[in-house]
């Protein structure tokens, strides 16, 4: 029986299992749909501009409320009462439907994105296929905005899209496939229960992958060509205003919160962390409440790292951005989960502890092969534009 539930039964006792599982979906499913969105979106474009401020040496906001912590209501104050505008020869269906699907599809990850121990919509056993899986809705609604608004940029972005996106989803597999063959599962409970060592200890080079993919997927700088304004006005979303704009708003705010509670899962522990265990008890409200301020806390850090990496690096190239995904992290993705499979076939290093070393050495060697390799193309690369050069002042 769920934590949650059985909270729910002791409180009440004259509540049947059934009922009181129903009540716990309910209330979940709305927080969800409701709670959700507007607190992760005022909290993290907040933080976001704070943390920005500071990288830029500026103050950030500090006029709407105490601290300009009603910046973020003064932000929703203004896109509901913004006009909303159609384009005349836009394919309004599409046109329509495509604000309401890059919030959905995030919605839906959050289904298996388990918060607190027993607190997850659905522990499926194909919860790392469900993600990507239902990660596409999101590229699916960027591809049909910039598609239907029939605007030359936003049909670029378009391109963009399927350009960047899918390009950026085969590390992405590539990263959570090593992650899959490390815990031996794919359901997101057991990948945190196999985390007696944090993955990000033991498989760093899938977090970084992951970490770079999941960046892509969001649209991100520097990976943030889907919506660059110095090249495309603003992209997919030029045509879109009032509410419409803050449902894709709303969805890439969601899907930072998502993508860093995929990552928590994945190579933090998820909710797990000191006195959980051993001192509370998972099954009480009181482990729930401590599971969810350490689920919290890893995930708030993931985005901290988001937040800064966007504050820090200039936007890349279409082409530098292409070349990044197929001939780099391809390559070193497939190279790292080649070695994280033979480590796992070792009958030497059947101890866990052993086993972890042995994780842990093997991402090593393939990062420094990696970055060795690049390292010899580039010098390669600057030695033939030298004698370009030299050749032609002769």
């Amino acid at each position: 029986m769920d934590a949650t539930v059985s909270w729910l039964i002791n409180l009440i006792p004259q509540m049947t299992e059934p009922v009181a599982r129903l009540i716990v979906d309910l209330v979940y499913a709305g927080a969800l749909a409701f709670v959700a969105p507007v607190v992760v979106v005022v909290a993290f474009t907040y933080m976001e501009r704070k943390v920005i401020a500071r990288i830029q040496d500026r103050v950030g906001p500090n006029r709407a409320g105490p601290f300009g912590l009603l910046q973020g209501l003064a932000d929703a104050v203004k896109m509901l009462t913004k006009e909303d505008i159609t384009p005349q020869d836009a394919d309004r269906i599409v046109y329509n439907l495509a604000p309401a699907l890059a919030v959905i599809g995030v919605i839906l990850v959050y289904a298996v994105l388990p918060v607190a121990p027993g607190v997850i919509g659905a522990d499926l056993n194909v919860g790392v296929l469900y993600v990507v899986a239902v990660g596409g809705i999101g590229t699916m609604a960027i591809l049909m905005a910039g598609w239907s608004s029939n605007n030359k940029y936003a049909l670029l972005s378009a391109f963009r899209v399927v350009a960047q996106l899918i390009s950026y989803e085969i590390p992405m597999i590539i990263a959570l496939l090593i992650v899959v063959l490390a815990a031996g599962s794919m359901q997101m409970g057991e990948i945190i229960a196999a985390q007696d060592v944090p993955f990000l200890f033991t498989l760093p080079l899938a977090f970084i992958i992951f970490l770079m993919a999941t960046i892509a997927e969001i649209g991100r700088s520097p990976f943030d060509l889907l919506e660059a304004e110095s090249e495309i006005v603003a992209g997919f979303h030029v045509e879109y205003s009032g509410m419409k704009f803050a449902f894709f708003f709303i969805g890439e705010y969601m899907h930072l919160f998502v993508g860093a509670g995929i990552a928590t899962t994945l190579f933090l522990g998820g909710w797990r962390g000191p006195f959980l265990g051993e001192v509370i008890s998972e099954a009480s409200i009181l482990g729930v409440l401590l599971g969810f301020v350490y689920f919290l806390i890893k995930t708030v850090f993931i985005v901290f790292l988001m937040i800064w990496i966007r504050g820090t690096l200039p936007r890349f190239r279409i082409d530098h951005l292409l070349d990044f995904g197929w001939k780099f992290l391809v390559p070193v993705g497939l190279l790292g989960l080649i070695a994280v499979a033979l480590v796992l076939k070792l009958p030497f290093l059947s101890s866990s502890g052993l086993m972890w070393i042995g994780l842990l050495v093997a991402n090593i060697l393939v990062i420094v092969v990696s970055l060795a390799a690049v390292s010899m193309a580039a010098r390669r690369s600057r030695s033939v534009a030298l004698r370009g050069v030299v050749g032609a002042d002769r």
